[in-house]
């Protein structure tokens, strides 16, 4: 099914690159490209596209506007998944990003736009309220844990621990499996445990293992003021 998409990219060669491998990927079409959010709004509102995929630094101030109008297009326009890109992990725009619900929401980073299978996968899961975090985002998530703190997470064996990570990037049961040695059966058995001490059972499972990460964060402390 074809995705109908709007980018926003404040850098010519950028945007006309991206733009480029989309209008060249059967799956995606691209409706419009701009260069800041506020002409970002008006194609989102004149298009109602199926997905978004912008920048996070975009003029005036070169810091959150993808993020501000990714939560203002989900907000005003819920039927439109939002992709955002960034140049390198950072954390706390992922989590600002993610903090309010992960529905309809990716975090990729831009080095993944020239592997365009992964794009594509991740505009058409924001398009149908699924999540898409870049594994490397997730790992940054992660490493944010603070050691001293007194919580769920410390209720997770180490193995369990290695499994929230991998399901948190997005890895099925079988991938899991696969990358850590283990039968696919003991993969389930672990997910539904970490799950369930992470309060996470009565989540959907599209979300609850991108809810997992946060909940991760949360719990030790990790997040971000807001």
């Amino acid at each position: 099914m074809t995705v109908r998409v709007v980018f926003a990219d404040d850098n010519f060669l950028v945007r006309e690159g991206v733009a480029g491998l989309l209008t060249e990927t059967a799956d995606i079409d691209l409706v419009e490209t701009v260069a800041d959010p506020d002409a970002l709004l008006t194609a989102v509102a004149a298009h109602r596209p199926d997905a978004v995929l912008t920048d996070i630094r975009m003029p005036p101030t070169y810091t959150t506007e993808g993020i501000d109008a990714a939560k203002r297009i989900r907000a005003e326009f819920p039927e439109t998944g939002v992709v955002v890109l960034s140049q390198y992990v950072e954390e706390d725009y992922a989590f600002e990003l993610l903090s309010d619900g992960v529905e309809g929401l990716g975090y990729l980073l831009k080095e993944r736009v020239s592997q365009v299978d992964d794009l594509v996968r991740a505009l058409y899961d924001v398009s149908r309220g699924g999540s898409a975090l870049d594994p490397k985002v997730v790992e940054g998530l992660l490493a944010r844990r603070s050691t001293e703190s007194t919580s769920a997470l410390l209720g997770l064996t180490d193995r369990e621990l290695e499994v929230l990570q991998e399901v948190a990037t997005g890895r099925s049961n079988a991938a899991t499996a696969k990358t850590l040695f283990m039968s696919e059966r003991a993969v389930e058995k672990h997910v539904g445990t970490v799950f369930q001490k992470l309060g996470l059972v009565h989540e959907s499972d599209v979300n609850r293992r991108v809810m997992a990460v946060l909940a991760y964060l949360d719990a030790t402390g990790g997040a971000t003021s807001r």
